[in-house]
């Protein structure tokens, strides 16, 4: 079995499950962009009325010009659903004076519009050193899999956009169980699909509710990344990660040799 070596530690598993956003591929200059462009389209169609900063709403961080610039790892952006990001922007309308549905469907007429520019741009770009290790995962013969709050089919999208979809065995969304995230639901499908148990898998993901939902599936380790330019401490934020790290870097996989 292979043991994934992390600060001198090793840890025997037969499969890793990744969060996606921020963990696999660049949060902000992916969902940043979307979430501008999902803001504009609704005050787009709601003429004269300002809904709000992004800051208060999904818990991101902006620049002196405006521009997305990071995101709060326990903010809505980051732990939530899209339908959780459609409802808080929603509310803003009601708040306004629409009536819920009303504000609902702009809400959900923005989503298509900001998809539809996704789709023309298709900003998902690889974390530093994501795609080595990956390969590196493969040729160990480890089984690789995907746990994320968002749904299957983007998921699979934004794969296949990085040119990757082919190294993940199980891609599981938010839309497949009835539980997500901190619940252990997804883990447990995931290895369900992978022919392992939990005991077996490392968890790698960005915010504290990856490490909570690896945790309460028993998953051998739960690894935080945190990129040392976020500027955030590792230990705030995932406080309840077994270990941290700052890059792929830091994470090494070593067949592990049987003994006569």
């Amino acid at each position: 079995m292979p043991e994934l070596i992390i600060n001198k530690i090793r840890y025997p598993v037969k499969g890793i499950l990744f969060d996606k956003d921020g963990t696999l591929l660049d949060f902000i200059r992916l969902w940043g962009r979307w979430s501008e462009s999902m803001q504009s389209h609704y005050e787009n169609l709601l003429p004269g009325w300002k809904i709000g900063s992004l800051p208060e709403l999904w818990g991101t961080i902006h620049d002196d010009t405006g521009r997305i610039i990071d995101y709060k790892r326990n903010g809505p952006l980051a732990m939530g659903s899209t339908g959780d990001l459609l409802a808080i922007l929603a509310l803003q309308g009601y708040r306004l004076g629409l009536p819920w549905g009303e504000s609902m469907r702009l809400v959900r007429e923005s989503k298509q519009l900001a998809d539809k520019e996704m789709e023309r741009v298709r900003p998902a770009f690889p974390l530093p050193g994501m795609i080595p290790f990956l390969k590196h995962c493969s040729d160990q013969g480890l089984s690789i899999g995907i746990v994320t709050a968002d749904e299957t089919p983007e998921a699979v999208k934004h794969m296949e956009w990085m040119g990757i979809r082919q190294y993940f065995k199980s891609i599981i969304g938010n839309d497949q169980v009835e539980r997500g995230k901190p619940y252990p639901d997804m883990v447990e499908k995931a290895c369900m699909e992978l022919g392992l148990v939990p005991a077996d898998v490392a968890v790698i993901g960005d915010t504290n509710s990856d490490m909570q939902m690896g945790n309460s599936a028993g998953v051998a380790v739960t690894i935080g990344i945190l990129p040392s330019e976020s500027g955030l401490a590792g230990e705030c934020v995932l406080q309840d990660a077994k270990v941290t790290v700052s890059s792929y870097a830091q994470l090494k996989l070593e067949e592990t040799l049987n003994e006569s």
